[in-house]
């Protein structure tokens, strides 16, 4: 297949980048906003008719969660917008679509893991400008995967487990929520998960959606406890409340996926979110010394 990724410089996008090798059998293109403005459909359009793809894996999106509140217009375009011109597009070529979303749909009111048909409640203005993204979606008969994912973090950008190892390293001491609760998820392993799907059996003629994370869950308290005693960094993590944290966008205070709908029907086994913690913490600082 020949396969085509949107948003290749940021986490998921490098992390397909970097297992892609693996998969010979498939042809890809990594593309991103100094290559393609996604918010223009006509270059698009014109675009993909000369690249003909199979299969569009679109990790392109506005993630500034704060920034959103005052960039609504920005985070729309981007989030909600480009993934239904996409959608029609592939629509129209014959183009399968994988659509990457996020925990933040659901208002984390709940009670017990999320399931994909659980009633959604965008509450922020990033949050909503992801939901218009599915809706927009599913107004178009196309072969199309929306993964919803949550706490990505990777070797790549910027993410909570980078900012932990860094800022514990640097301060000693640092301050962090305990009363949200959620599922890591190492790009990585979404990335494998994504490549996997595709060599296999891909969807119906209309939208699914799917849940992925890592196995287990955890607050942002335990997560930063697990990130400084796997680094080695001696570092005192004071738990808080998030009334103590004040940011301009709220976050789920509970969004744990249900993963029973992904794995029954890929079969693909999900790593625990600890295991997958060593194995990028293991890599970032070895990156770290080579380096030097």
């Amino acid at each position: 297949m020949k396969i085509l990724v949107t948003g290749s410089e940021g986490q998921l996008g490098r992390s397909i980048q970097k297992i892609a090798a693996n998969f010979s059998d498939h042809s890809f293109r990594f593309i991103d906003i100094q290559d393609l403005d996604l918010t223009l459909p006509e270059k698009v359009k014109s675009f993909l008719e000369k690249a003909r793809p199979d299969v569009i894996i679109n990790c392109a999106a506005y993630t500034a969660v704060d920034k959103a509140e005052t960039e609504m217009e920005m985070a729309m375009a981007v989030n909600a917008k480009v993934p239904e011109d996409l959608a029609r597009l592939c629509s129209e070529m014959g183009i399968r679509l994988v659509h990457i979303s996020t925990d933040y749909v659901f208002d984390g009111n709940n009670y017990k893991p999320y399931k994909e048909d659980d009633a959604v409640n965008p509450v922020s203005a990033y949050a909503k400008s992801k939901y218009a993204g599915e809706a927009g979606i599913f107004r178009h008969k196309v072969k199309c995967m929306i993964i919803r994912t949550s706490w990505l973090y990777s070797e790549y950008g910027k993410n909570f487990v980078k900012t932990i190892l860094e800022k514990g390293k640097s301060s000693g001491r640092l301050s962090v929520v305990y009363d949200q609760v959620g599922g890591p998820t190492y790009a990585g392993d979404l990335a494998a998960a994504i490549l996997q799907i595709l060599s296999g059996a891909f969807g119906t003629d209309t939208p699914e959606i799917y849940h992925y994370a890592n196995e287990g869950a955890i607050s942002w308290y335990d997560f930063a406890k697990a990130i400084t005693e796997i680094a080695g960094i001696e570092c005192t993590i004071l738990p808080i409340e998030s009334k103590d944290f004040p940011v301009p966008a709220v976050r789920p205070c509970y969004s744990v996926f249900n993963k029973t709908r992904f794995i029954t029907r890929f079969g693909i086994r999900i790593p625990y979110w600890r295991e997958s913690l060593e194995h990028c913490i293991h890599n970032i600082l070895e990156e770290k010394q080579v380096s030097r």
